[in-house]
């Protein structure tokens, strides 16, 4: 049975640390990176819905695709996800996945989906470290929406030990996600 799996990206944060929009810094070939990540995820997982906050929907307007407006992006990720939940209608499988980690490939997306079912979570890990986007069965779509404040998934993920698929990632770009300028420049020498 082929099960439907969609992506939801993460787009709504506020770059406390980065000290200005880090979806819109500019990477090495030109494209920003929301730009990218939006392009792999795309090019990987045909369905997905981007949640952002309004402060910031103009400027990622510019990419050409649907943005969710979530007005409540500062209660936190955990209240964000809970968002993108609810925009879910015909899934059976999803992919959390965040607009700042642009240098994970497509085949990363792509495999990650494969080994989603709705009854349970896959989880990538790199040299024993875990790492992003984290999957969900639909049968965790109920705990998802009820997420709040600042947590993520991980404290549905620990709650349902069970339930999770490891699937170990040969490429080190599930760990990289950019919290400061320093950052992007180490790991864009990382991943040319």
């Amino acid at each position: 049975m082929t099960i439907k799996v969609g992506a939801i990206l993460l787009a709504a944060g506020f770059s406390n640390r980065f000290g200005s929009l880090k979806l819109c810094a500019e990477l090495n070939d030109g494209s920003t990176v929301f730009e990218q990540t939006l392009r792999r995820i795309h090019s990987s997982i045909p369905e997905y819905k981007v949640v952002t906050r309004p402060e910031i929907a103009h400027q990622l307007s510019s990419v050409g695709t649907e943005l969710n407006i979530f007005h409540d992006a500062e209660k936190g990720m955990g209240s964000t996800i809970a968002f993108g939940i609810s925009l879910i209608d015909d899934w059976d499988a999803c992919l959390i996945c965040l607009a700042d980690m642009p240098f994970i490939q497509g085949d990363t997306y792509r495999r990650l989906a494969t080994e989603l079912t709705n009854e349970n979570i896959v989880s990538p890990f790199y040299k024993q470290q875990a790492g992003n986007p984290i999957g969900f069965g639909s049968k965790f779509f109920p705990e998802l929406a009820q997420l709040r404040g600042d947590s993520g998934g991980k404290q549905i993920v620990r709650a349902h030990k069970t339930a999770v698929v490891r699937v170990n990632i040969t490429e080190p770009a599930i760990l990289y996600d950019i919290d400061i300028p320093a950052d992007l420049d180490r790991f864009q020498t990382l991943s040319s």
